[in-house]
Parts: structure tokens; C-alpha cells; sequence
């Protein structure tokens, strides 16, 4: 009497994983129930091991099971175990999350050096631009005025050669002439190479 196990014990015996998943692909709820119990904790092991971050291996846990309810109809038990293919699917998963982050956290640097406006002293800036200004204020001041009407009219006023013309009343061969020489002048007097 010893050896003899009761018939009804095998009832009470866990199913295994590929008749639960063969169960839940009919859309039996009580089966993938007992599934989840059997396999959460080797899949929450797996994510979490890859992830090393407990709230997303859980929510990558989560997608897996949710994945597995929607697609049990397509296991196929010719290529493998139920186990393997659940767990083959929360390692993909829980690389992908890991690529994903990857990615986020690439752009969000190519982002921030994007953004990234170095500090750069305005002091000095000010005064090398007051200090080119006045140069170029000298330099003007020893053009002829004929010259300074003709530069400060197309450079500063932003004219064309014709415009400058008409607005001096002159051939614009003349005002050509003018504007030639007046930028000679001033880059002989700011020192600047030809």
C-alpha cells in the first residue's frame, strides 16, 4: 500500500507549461493563469537580470505575458517548449527595452550638445567689437568725404552701385570709381593685406 499513489493525485498535479499554453491559445483564462503563476517568477528573473532595473523588468514581465495571451495561438510546439519560447521572448523583449534607452539616452546627449551654449566672455567680446569700431570710425575719418558718402551709402546702407547713383546724383561709373578707391584707403588704414 506504500507504493500506491491515489488515482486522484494526479489531478491535483500542476499542468505543464505546453498544455497550459495549448489551454490559453483556446482562451482559457484559468490556464494562463496557472502559466503566469509557474513561469513569473523565471521571466521577472530573466528581465531583471538583463535590466537590472526592478520596475522596468517588471513592465517588460508585464508585455511578455500580455504578448503571450495575444499570441499562444501561433506557438508551435514542433520548434520547442512552451518554457523556452516564453523565455526566448522575454530576453528579446528585455533587449529591446535595453536598445531603447540606449537610443534615448544617445539622442538626449546629441541633444544637449546641440543646446549646449559654452560660456564665452561678453566683456571681452564688448570691448573688441568697441574696439574695432572705433578702427573703423578712424579709417573712415580719413576718407574724403565724396569717398565716406559713397562707402557708408552702399556698405552701411546696404545700396546698390545704381541706388548710390541716384541717390548722389552721379554717373555710376563715378560712384564705382568712388567706392574703389574709398576701400583702398580703408584697408590701407586698418592694415589689411590686399
Amino acid at each position: 500500500m506504500l507504493g500506491l499513489v491515489p488515482r486522484d493525485a494526479d489531478i491535483d498535479a500542476p499542468a505543464n507549461p505546453q498544455d497550459l499554453l495549448a489551454r490559453v491559445a483556446t482562451g482559457d483564462q484559468g490556464a494562463f493563469a496557472e502559466l503566469y503563476d509557474q513561469l513569473a517568477p523565471r521571466v521577472l528573473g530573466l528581465t531583471r537580470r538583463l535590466l537590472r532595473d526592478h520596475s522596468q523588468a517588471e513592465e517588460v514581465a508585464q508585455e511578455v505575458f500580455l504578448e503571450i495571451w495575444q499570441s499562444a495561438p501561433r506557438f508551435d510546439p514542433n520548434k520547442g517548449g512552451a518554457s523556452t519560447w516564453i523565455l526566448t521572448m522575454a530576453h528579446r523583449r528585455a533587449v529591446d527595452r535595453i536598445r531603447a534607452s540606449q537610443a534615448s539616452r544617445d539622442r538626449d546627449v546629441r541633444v544637449g550638445i546641440r543646446d549646449w551654449d559654452p560660456d564665452y566672455d561678453n566683456v571681452s567680446e564688448s570691448v573688441e567689437i568697441r574696439i574695432e569700431n572705433e578702427r573703423v570710425k578712424r579709417a573712415m575719418s580719413r576718407l574724403t568725404e565724396l569717398q565716406r558718402q559713397a562707402v557708408t551709402l552702399a556698405y552701411y546702407g546696404g545700396y546698390s552701385h545704381s541706388e548710390v547713383a541716384e541717390l548722389l546724383r552721379v554717373p555710376i561709373g563715378t560712384v564705382k570709381t568712388r567706392l574703389r578707391d574709398g576701400m583702398i584707403r580703408l584697408r590701407d588704414e586698418m592694415g589689411v593685406a590686399s
